[in-house]
């Protein structure tokens, strides 16, 4: 069995920025990762006891500890990840908030409402960048936007159109179960 590992002590101000942190991040696993070093710091307590509590590996706990006093605040955020850089840059995504609060017409596009489709070809039009309508959705879902569908509303201008739709004058039979019934 390993030694208990504690934290050094940590002053008022790091205390502080670790308060904050773990208050106002969306990010759930950087929010627990400020939980282990609160736990650590404020009430002394050592890896296996906050593993249990934050339900992660106790070597993990210990990871984050030697992180953190390493790197400081900045070390418990996620290292960047390998693969193709992000096509989506925060300007997209600003202008493409824009275009959406925006009637299609008033764009000169020959269509009155937005799909992600049709936002996602625009977007690739004006931008020069190129994605998938869910990249489009995942991003305005950031900002608190989101689409719905289109709801087509069959009407007409003869004024007696519900009264007639809705009495057509003749029987029709529905499947319900395992009976038919009979409407008329």
């Amino acid at each position: 069995m390993r030694p208990p590992l504690r934290l050094s002590p940590l002053s008022a101000d790091q205390i502080d920025e670790l308060h904050e942190l773990y208050r106002t991040t969306k990010d759930v696993r950087l929010r627990t990762r400020a939980q282990m070093i609160l736990l650590g710091a404020e009430q002394g307590m050592i890896a296996p006891a906050i593993a249990q509590i934050v339900r992660e590996n106790e070597q993990t706990v210990r990871n984050w500890f030697k992180r953190y006093e390493a790197e400081g605040i900045e070390g418990l955020k996620d290292a960047p990840r390998p693969g193709s850089p992000r096509k989506v840059t925060p300007e997209y995504v600003s202008r493409l908030v824009e275009v959406v609060r925006q009637r299609p017409r008033s764009l000169g596009l020959p269509f009155s409402m937005w799909t992600l489709a049709r936002l996602a070809d625009y977007m690739a039009e004006h931008t020069g960048i190129r994605v998938e309508g869910e990249t489009v959705r995942v991003h305005l879902k950031e900002v608190e936007i989101v689409l719905s569908r289109p709801q087509h509303k069959i009407s007409s201008p003869d004024p007696e159109y519900m009264v007639k739709k809705d009495d057509r004058g003749y029987t029709r039979w529905f499947e319900r179960g395992r009976g038919l019934l009979l409407c008329r």
